[in-house]
This record gives structure tokens, sequence and C-alpha cells, in this order.
């Protein structure tokens, strides 16, 4: 654990005026995901820039280098029976908290308790220039323009080098219990958007192979009355369950097929894709493993209200994230010349163009 701010710092001077490409990387967990990387890439490392900066239990914040582990967060939490409630997927113990902000990733609880994005208080950056800037804080507040701590939630590190992130962190609730009812998928929709609407405290709803999965949690009384009013059975270790899930190392992620994303409407109907699929976040985020044709995903999620990305396997070379209107193109190409203009971080990791 140490600061490695300086030479970060120094090696993005030294790549800058070199017109030299740097490579972004942490625990390199999630190098599957965006575009492929190009072979002539510096890489830049923040493995080593690693630590916990400071954690306030009472305040609900904790500040800690973009290079440190989530397995290091998580333990530090536990300690004081809090959480990172947007839940992210830990796939090894390299898995950093940098990573996980970059490419804006969220577990099963994420329509209840928020997403990274909505978690993250402040950032510390440092821009193409080798400026080493400060945006946001330690408290929840409004933002008169760009909220740029949130911008870098799926920037894919596009726009600076992030050296320290504050978060906001919750307790754990009281209590947690899982119900499971067969049903077939479009049983499942109906459900988990007819449940949506009602005051329960629920807390991620998944659907796969024929079972609904509902998960309960806060106070033992709220629990006891939903869970009696949804009905269904209690799942053992349930624990294991939502964590493999939120992991992504439930069964379905272990196919060698392609793996697509699609993030659409809940009351979406069901799709008529073929192959293995997995339902989460109450019928918003959609799973499916097979070899889809590009502008077919595409087409259905802008018929289903959302957006799509092929998020593993498949041709990395080619576009793998949601087309982007000409606007917002220019305005992402704008935002990324004012904090990179010689284009030194992750280019062409989101999109070819940017």
């Amino acid at each position: 654990m140490a600061d490695q701010t300086s030479q970060l710092i120094e090696q993005v001077r030294a790549a800058a005026d070199a017109g030299r490409k740097l490579a972004i990387q942490g625990g390199g967990t999630k190098a599957f995901m965006g575009r492929a990387i190009d072979a002539d890439q510096e890489v830049l490392s923040l493995a080593e820039h690693s630590g916990i900066v400071s954690y306030q239990p009472v305040e609900l914040v904790m500040t800690a280098r973009a290079g440190t582990s989530l397995t290091e967060l998580k333990a530090a939490l536990d300690e004081q029976n809090q959480m990172l409630a947007f839940e992210p997927p830990v796939f090894s113990d390299a898995s950093t908290l940098g990573g996980t902000l970059a490419t804006n990733q969220s577990g099963p609880g994420r329509p209840w308790w928020g997403s990274v994005r909505d978690h993250v208080l402040g950032v510390r950056l440092i821009n193409g220039k080798a400026e080493h800037l400060r945006f946001g804080g330690q408290v929840m507040k409004n933002v008169a323009g760009y909220d740029v701590s949130r911008l870098q939630a799926g920037a894919f590190g596009g726009l600076g080098v992030m050296s320290e992130i504050s978060l906001k962190v919750l307790p754990k609730p009281a209590v947690q219990r899982t119900l499971v009812t067969d049903c077939s998928q479009s049983e499942a929709l109906k459900l988990m958007n007819q449940r949506a609407g009602e005051p329960k405290p629920i807390t991620a709803a998944t659907w796969y192979e024929g079972t609904l999965y509902t998960r309960l949690a806060g106070a033992a009384s709220a629990v006891e009355a939903a869970a009696k009013a949804l009905g269904g059975s209690d799942l053992e270790d349930a624990e294991l369950f939502w964590s493999n899930l939120a992991n992504q190392q439930h069964e379905f992620f272990a196919t060698q097929e392609p793996i697509w994303r699609l993030s659409i409407n809940s009351k979406t109907p069901e799709l008529n894709l073929k192959g293995a699929k997995l339902i989460d976040w109450g019928g918003a985020q959609r799973w499916y493993a097979g070899d889809f044709d590009w502008d077919q995903m595409v087409s259905i999620a802008k018929h289903s209200g959302g957006q799509v990305s092929l998020y593993r396997g498949g041709n990395r070379a080619a576009e793998v994230l949601h087309p982007q209107s000409e606007a917002i193109q220019a305005l992402q190409q704008r935002l990324k010349a004012s904090f990179d203009p010689a284009g030194v971080f992750n280019p062409g990791r989101a999109y070819s163009w940017l």
C-alpha cells in the first residue's frame, strides 16, 4: 500500500511530451471489457497505488486510492458491519476500486440501492496535462455543471487517471431473506414489475432457468411481513447465491459464447432470443449468451427503451458499446478534448471514435 501519485504524474507528463498513448490498468481483471487495447500502448499501472486513505464509519464515507482492491475495502467495511451497497463484482483479489468505477460495475441490488455512480462523492484525477485535480468531496451535494466525479463512471479511463475516490457506504441490513418461486420468464417479468410498485423491502429480483429469486432486506418485522405476503420458499445458501451473481461466478457466466448485456425498460416483454439467458434488476438488465448479430441487438435494445453492449467475447476490434447519437458523440469528444487534449488515455477503448 503506497501513494504513487508523483510517479503517475511523471509517467503521464512523459507520455504526453513524447506523444505516446497510455493503457490505464489496475488489477487487469476487467481487460475483457470494452474494445481491444492496442499493442503499442504503454501500460500505466495503478496496482501499487493502493490503500485506504480515510474511513469514517460514523459519517458513512470512505476514501481510497484507485488501485485499492475491493477485497481490502470490503474487509474494512465488514469490521464496522457496513457495505458497498452497489455490490461491485469481485472477479478476483486483484479487482480494484478504480476499475469498478471506470467500467461502471454494479451488482444485483442496483435498482434499489443505486449504482456505483450514485455512491461516488468525489475523485482526484490526473488529466492529460499531468495536472492533479480534485472534484467533489466527501459529502452529498448538488452540483452545477458537469459532475466530473460521476462522469468517470463508464468512461473506461478516457478522461484521466483516477488517483483517489471517495464513496458513500451504508450499514448492512439487519435481516436478509431470499424467496424462490418456480415460474416462466414471462410470469417472472410480470411478478417483478408488479412487486416493484409495492412498498416491500425488495433489494434484488432475478430469474434464471424457471426460477425467480427475490431478496428481501431490512428490519426483521418488515422482511417477515413481506415474505408472508409474497409467498415462495426460502433459499438455502442465499448469501452464496447473491455473491456468485454479483461476482459473475453464477453458472450462466461460465459459457464460452459471447455474452451480451441489455439494460432496458423492465416492462419489456420476453425477448425472442435463443440460448442461455439471465434476467436481473427486476427485468431491467438482461443477459444473453450467443453469437448474435450486432445490428439486430442494437435494434432490439432501442425498441426496448435501452441499450446493449457486447459484454464479453466476440469481436473486440469492432464497436462493443451501444451506438451514440451524433450530438452525444460530439459532447463526449469535447469532454475528452478538455481533459485529455492529446488523446493520451485509453484511446479507442470505449469507442473507436473516442
